[in-house]
């Protein structure tokens, strides 16, 4: 066997195998979907059934959306925003405290555009 043919032969599985790793690793990034990503927010601290407490946990909430729906690319920025709007809502309904879903309510109403007002005559 000639020595060429033996290193040529080498380097052509070394690109196949980068190739390989790079590809999945590629698949990976573009399989990622932002309803499945998870952070933990800790509360123990907090008495979540009081408005002030309901509060903190909220903004530590939001805080973690934000973070969490950071890692993803998304087209538009209605995108981004449904991506952080899914991910509030998702939190404080598995927390389900009254308190908290008061919060959560209230900022969802103040951020929805008022519906426009038509004048017939």
């Amino acid at each position: 066997m000639n020595m060429s043919t033996h290193r040529t032969g080498l380097r052509g599985l070394i690109a196949a195998g980068l190739f390989g790793v790079l590809a999945s690793g590629f698949s990976a990034v573009s399989a990622a979907d932002p309803n499945n990503a998870g952070v933990t927010v800790k509360y123990s601290d907090l008495d979540i059934g009081s408005p002030s407490g309901a509060e903190v946990l909220y903004e530590r909430i939001r805080a973690a959306a934000q973070n969490a729906c950071s890692y993803f690319w998304f087209k538009t920025d209605a995108d981004a925003a449904r991506c952080l709007q899914n991910t509030i809502a998702k939190a404080v309904t598995k927390v389900n405290q009254p308190a908290l879903t008061a919060i959560h309510d209230a900022k969802v109403k103040a951020s929805m555009p008022s519906p426009l007002v038509s004048q017939s005559r």
